[in-house]
């Protein structure tokens, strides 16, 4: 075992996960072990403790403990993906170029891997996605595994690097569409409750829930943040259910379902949040609207609009609904083409 090493990120290292990092560095390192690092607190950035996904920043200090012994194992073989999965994932590419992919990813498959997941996610299929590059392409964000929409992926690390900056200085803008129990009032407005983890949490995350607190208790609240997400109502079936685009201006985990269940509007068909049964509220007769409808999340990532990294262009992607949320939207007489691109554009 070799000793303790400090190590300082530099600059060209920025924005990668801590977990990627260090098995660049150290090839002998399994997923395994890194993760024991950060449960033991072994690993360390600037003196905090870390989790495998955390991202580091350049200039901190890296606490490494001992390292095992042994040469590098020989590089793993390029992940094999079956050929269903493969035609699967290609269909849902919406556009692309030489330096960017934007999906539509499915509801039901997870963006990454993690205990419980399984195999099959977005980033366990992008040897599907290479197009001729040597490099799989590399998630930029997440959407929550029930929720579909547009998913960006860069197609070099210098790519990644640079939307992971755009996305962390709030300088893409996303719209997402919901059906959400009852109609909010005002019709349109802002969401400013702070979000902490409640206690507990399930494998690999999925059993993590947020809790929202009031803004002015955000500061004497552990662990919570601010989170802000501005809403607009594009139509409604009488006082019942109602299609809202959403605007996150934070990025915090399950943002949008937390905060649209505190003001008392859950998404539809959201378990976690309150938006499958009577008990969650609207105008008090709950989100369930029967059948498929309650059992199914309606939420969706509609556009995202970004500035190209090397091209400096405005891109805007739009991702048509997901066959569930479509028949839902046809039930209740509702059409994509009646409503604005952007809703917000004119307050913005």
């Amino acid at each position: 075992m070799s000793g303790v090493q400090t190590i300082r990120v530099g600059a060209d290292e920025a924005e990668q996960r801590i977990d990627r990092w260090l098995k660049k560095r150290f090839p002998q390192l399994t997923q395994g072990a890194v993760e024991k690092w950060c449960r033991t607190g072994q690993l360390r950035v600037d003196g905090g403790r870390v989790r495998a996904n955390t991202r580091i920043e350049a200039g901190q200090e890296i606490r490494v403990p001992p390292l095992p012994e042994g040469d590098a194992p020989a590089p793993a073989a390029k992940p094999r993906v079956k050929q269903s999965d493969a035609e699967m994932i290609q269909s849902c590419v919406l556009w692309r170029d030489e330096h960017v992919i934007a999906l539509n990813k499915p509801p039901g498959l997870p963006s990454q891997g993690g205990s419980g997941q399984g195999d099959r996610h977005v980033d366990g299929l992008t040897a599907a996605l290479m197009f001729g590059y040597k490099d799989r392409p590399k998630l930029v964000h997440r959407l929550d595994k029930d929720t579909s929409g547009v998913l960006l992926l860069a197609r070099t690390d210098r790519i990644a690097r640079a939307l992971s900056e755009a996305f962390r200085h709030r300088l893409t803008r996303k719209i997402y569409w919901a059906a959400v129990a009852g109609v909010p009032h005002p019709r349109m407005g802002s969401i400013k409750y702070g979000l902490v983890k409640a206690p507990g949490r399930g494998r690999g995350g999925e059993g993590e829930k947020m809790m929202a607190v009031h803004p002015s208790a955000i500061a004497t609240t552990e662990g919570a943040k601010r989170a802000h997400t501005d809403y607009a109502v594009l139509d409604a079936l009488g006082g019942r259910v109602s299609w809202v685009a959403m605007v996150p201006v934070t990025g915090r985990t399950h943002q949008l379902r937390a905060h649209m269940a505190e003001i008392g509007h859950p998404i539809v068909g959201d378990g976690k949040y309150g938006g499958s049964g009577q008990e969650n509220l609207g105008d008090g007769w709950g989100a369930q609207l029967g059948g498929e409808i309650s059992r199914k999340l309606h939420l969706h990532a509609r556009m995202i609009r970004f500035e190209h990294p090397i091209t400096k262009k405005l891109i805007t992607v739009t991702a048509p609904l997901p066959d569930h949320m479509s028949r839902t939207w046809k039930t209740l007489g509702w059409s994509e083409n009646d409503v604005p691109e952007d809703p917000f554009a004119e307050t913005a």
